[in-house]
């Protein structure tokens, strides 16, 4: 299809009187494929009632880029009208980094959330629709341009955050819509499947709300963990994920053993995918490295998600705590506990102590002695067991040799 004939059956269309945006997408889908034959322009009803963008252009099967088609001369093309496309607009322009907002003739290029350039291919007159002939040149390049657009190249672990974020929040909302869709037609999906398990096994009166957020930073950050291990750099996909992820997490395992078959639910999968972009993009290892010696965290792997999820949902973080101590700090605070139980207490081998004494405890009403440690060692907030640690590393010291 040449412009011309893409710009003549828009306006046939539009004579009729009983257009919608949904009238012109099989003429989109067909120009933008005529235009970059290496591109397949899918457009998904399932997955745009669930939160993705009209079209989803992928080539050898990997997301190159996202359309957000409008209805012709519509009023809030630039999404700043609260009341008009804004919501949705910068939730695309927040987790989608290679853009396009259209109405059919006016198109809006955005690259990692930033306004890049404009073109229109045809104004709407009274006698109605005029192509503008000038811009076609302008508008090819602009196509084949966004259709082999790769991404910039990640290099510090706060961009990483930022992006993994965006797209977990955009996976979390179209998650919880897939599944009150589920519920609400009465259909059995892969998707309602694993939180009826997640239910039976793990949190029995989780919401699709919560659920969807659990499962979006499971995917997120189980990837960022299978990249983390990820000798060849060249190369990433769903499969590989799975790969990577060791047998000594048997959660995580079967959870990407799903989301790498072919049982994954196409509602999701187009997000899942584009997840795999951001990986490809950037040297986990090497960004972990760095993070390490600024944070002064043993292990970055694990106090990276303070970063991530601090991006994600900084409300969140606040409510689950997740705030991580930084390793000098808590070395300090366990040889200052180690000290005071020596000085202070009389226990010569202080965290290592294992005397005994004699307490009494109420037992069913009844006062009964037991023989108890005296130094017992508790962390009621222990997220990933930063403390533990450490005192488990002092105790052995005093043992080595």
């Amino acid at each position: 299809m040449t412009l011309e004939q893409y710009v003549d059956n828009i306006n046939k269309r539009y004579k009729l009187g009983n257009a919608t945006e949904h009238t012109f997408r099989g003429d989109l889908q067909q120009l933008i494929e005529s235009l970059v034959p290496t591109i397949r322009a899918t457009n998904e009803p399932k997955r745009q009632s669930c939160g993705a963008p009209d079209y989803i252009l992928t080539k050898k099967d990997i997301p190159v880029g996202f359309i957000e088609a409008k209805d012709i001369a519509d009023k809030d093309l630039e999404g700043a009208k609260k009341t008009g496309n804004k919501e949705q607009f910068d939730r695309y322009k927040a987790s989608l980094n290679n853009l396009i907002i259209t109405d059919y003739l006016d198109f809006h290029l955005y690259r990692d959330g930033q306004f890049v350039r404009k073109i229109a291919i045809a104004e709407l007159t009274d006698k109605g629709i005029k192509p503008l002939t000038a811009n076609f040149a302008s508008f090819e390049d602009l196509i084949k341009d966004f259709c082999t657009h790769i991404g910039q190249t990640i290099k510090s672990s706060k961009k990483l955050a930022e992006m993994m974020a965006g797209k977990a929040r955009l996976l979390s909302e179209v998650i919880e819509k897939a599944l009150t869709s589920d519920e609400t037609h009465n259909e059995d999906s892969t998707l309602k499947d694993q939180m009826n398990a997640f239910k039976k096994i793990l949190i029995h009166d989780i919401t699709p709300k919560g659920f969807a957020d659990v499962y979006a930073q499971t995917i997120a950050y189980g990837m960022f963990a299978a990249r983390s291990h990820d000798p060849s750099l060249e190369t990433f996909s769903r499969q590989e994920a799975y790969e990577l992820i060791p047998k000594s997490n048997p959660f995580l395992k079967k959870l990407f053993g799903y989301i790498a078959g072919l049982d994954v639910d196409d509602r999701i999968k187009w997000i899942v995918d584009d997840l795999i972009n951001i990986f490809l993009a950037c040297n986990v290892e090497e960004i972990l490295k760095n993070y390490g010696k600024s944070t002064k965290m043993e292990d970055p792997i694990i106090h990276f998600y303070e970063t991530f999820l601090s991006e994600y949902d900084p409300k969140l973080r606040k409510a689950r705590g997740v705030w991580y101590t930084p390793a000098p700090v808590v070395n300090f605070i366990v040889r200052a506990v180690d000290d005071i139980l020596k000085t202070e207490f009389d226990l010569p081998q202080g965290l290592a102590d294992t005397s005994k004494t004699k307490i009494k405890v109420d037992v069913q009403g009844k006062k009964t002695e037991q023989e108890v440690h005296r130094v017992q060692i508790l962390d009621p907030a222990a997220g990933t067991g930063t403390f533990l640690a450490e005192v488990i590393k002092l105790i052995h010291k005093k043992f080595e040799g």
